[in-house]
Formats: C-alpha cells, structure tokens, sequence
C-alpha cells in the first residue's frame, strides 16, 4: 500500500495527456448539451427584433462567446434562414425540429468546436497542474490555493487562445478568403506591432479571470462540504455537477458587472440592443459549469482507475 501511494502522482495518477482527454471529452458534451438553447434564444431574439445589416449579435455556448456579424439582413446566417413564427422556447424547439431537421439545433457547433474545445482543454489542465503544483510547494491545502491557481490558468488560456479569437470575428465580421486574411493580419501587425493580434484581450481578461477564481474557489469549498455531508471519501459525478452549478452561478452573478462590460466592448462593431438576451446567457452558466466539470472529473476518475489496474497487472 505505501508503495502505491508513494507512485501517484500529484496530478492524482493520471497524466497531462489524460487530463486533456477528459477536459476534452467535458467540452464535447458541454457543448452538445447548450448549443441548442442559444440556438433557440437567437432565433427567438430574431423573431422579435430582426437582425439588420452590420448588425451584432453575441452567440454563448456556456463555454465562450462567439461575435456574429450580419451581412444581408434576415438570411445573415444560417441560424434564422426560416421565417417560421415561434411562440416560446418549447414550440421554437419543436418547430425547428420539424421544419428545418434537429441538426438545425447544433448550428452554432463548429465555432465551439474550433474554438471553445482547445480552449478548455488548455483552461481546465492547466489549473489542475498550477493547483497541484502550489499545493506541493507551499504544503498546504488551503482555500486560496484554487482561486490563485484558477485566476492563473484562465489568465494563460486567454492569452493564448486571443490571437486565434481576434482573427476568427475577422472573418465573421466580413467574408475574407485565407489570402485577405493573411494580408490584413500583416498590415495590422506592421502598422501597430504583434500586440494588435492581442487586440480585446483586456476586458476578456476583466471578466473570465475573476470568474475562474471565483469558480475554483467555490468548486473546491462545496465539492469539499457535499462529501463530507455525505460521507464520501472521494466526489461522485452528482457531487461534482452540483458543486459546478451552484460555482458557477455564484461565480456569475459576482462578475456580472464584468461580463456586461466584456459584451459591449464586443459589440462596438453594430448595435448595443445585443445586450438583449443577457440574463439567459447568465442562467446557461450553471448548467454549463456543472455539465463540464462533471465530465471532467468523471473522466479523471476513468484514467485513475485505468492506470491504477495498469499498474497492478505489471507487478
């Protein structure tokens, strides 16, 4: 037994691979799950205000935002193409079922998938690599370990990932092939230097960094109180979903002033009525944490007991 305590890793005996695979496999499903409902919101929104040309509007999967531009009107994108007249959420999923086929509801997938997917991945194993490296350098498991280790992981996962966001609301924004693309970047780093691929990073950083320490923070202290309340010596998949949903609405609600910031700096492009639609933005938040984090732990849970049977049989 103390030699198998003694060969876990601090990762918990999974390996950044791993961690990878289930941050990952956690962002698929999350994604999976949410994308019908802002789906369903857009068109909704649509229907009461239809989108004009040049106008914007904000896409939020639960994961990360995604800008959209209008270029002619009511057929700018795929998502309203359909003239059909909703009278609520349950009859707009219906419909759009009916008329226009169930893979209508996953429109808004394959900007989540090139996007928010790398994203996460980066974001969830690199906190959990930061929190256990500060818990082994500091020998403590303090509460203020995963708020430090959370703000430093979205702050990394930010930086990396802007680059790639500022060049895909470009092509959003207007239709450009890969060569104007490629020219617009070079003159834009001419005129004004690499910085400007960092361009909106700083009232991303404004809102997602104060939202990760917050989550983790409270992640940890509920996931903490629900297994002891339960008597558990490791977290189920029930505890981790709760714990994520009821972080993740704390989490929101606290950096809501942040968030509306972050939103009307995106939308200078068209018009400030995007706003509209921001409360159920907010409300997808708990589902979204909890779907995510669940998956995530579930899969960690998964690679532990797999290199753990390993293990055993090489002995």
């Amino acid at each position: 037994m103390m030699s198998e305590n003694t060969s876990v890793s601090p990762a918990g005996g999974i390996t950044p691979l791993q961690q990878m695979l289930a941050s990952g496999t956690g962002a698929l499903f999350t994604s999976l799950f949410v994308t019908p409902l802002d789906v369903v919101k857009i068109r909704l929104q649509a229907q009461r205000t239809p989108f004009s040309k040049g106008k914007c509007f904000v896409y939020c999967n639960g994961l990360m935002d995604h800008l959209y531009v209008c270029q002619n009107g009511s057929s700018c994108t795929a998502w309203y193409k359909s003239p059909t007249r909703f009278t609520g959420t349950l009859d707009a999923f219906v419909k759009i079922t009916r008329y226009e086929g169930i893979r209508s509801l996953w429109s808004g997938l394959p900007p989540t998938l090139v996007m928010a997917v790398p994203a996460t991945v980066i974001y969830f194993t690199s906190y959990d690599q930061l929190r256990d490296y500060l818990r082994c350098r500091m020998g403590s498991q303090g509460a203020h370990v995963p708020l430090v280790a959370g703000a430093l992981a979205r702050l990394g996962a930010v930086t990396v990932i802007s680059p790639l966001e500022l060049i895909r609301t470009k092509m959003q924004s207007r239709p450009l092939s890969y060569r104007e693309l490629r020219v617009c970047i070079q003159s834009s780093v001419a005129q004004d230097g690499w910085l400007s691929l960092w361009r909106g990073w700083g009232p991303t950083v404004l809102r997602d960094v104060p939202f990760s320490a917050l989550y983790w923070f409270n992640y940890e202290l509920v996931k903490e109180w629900l297994c002891r309340q339960s008597r558990l010596d490791e977290a189920t998949f029930m505890v981790s979903f709760t714990a994520g949903a009821v972080s993740g609405t704390v989490a929101a609600v606290l950096t809501l002033p942040f968030d509306v910031v972050k939103t009307q700096r995106q939308i200078e492009l068209g018009d400030r009525d995007t706003l509209r639609g921001f409360l159920p933005r907010v409300i997808k938040v708990a589902p979204a944490c909890a779907i995510m984090i669940s998956t995530y732990e579930f899969g960690k849970t998964f690679f532990q007991k797999l290199n753990q049977e390993r293990r055993l049989s090489s002995l």
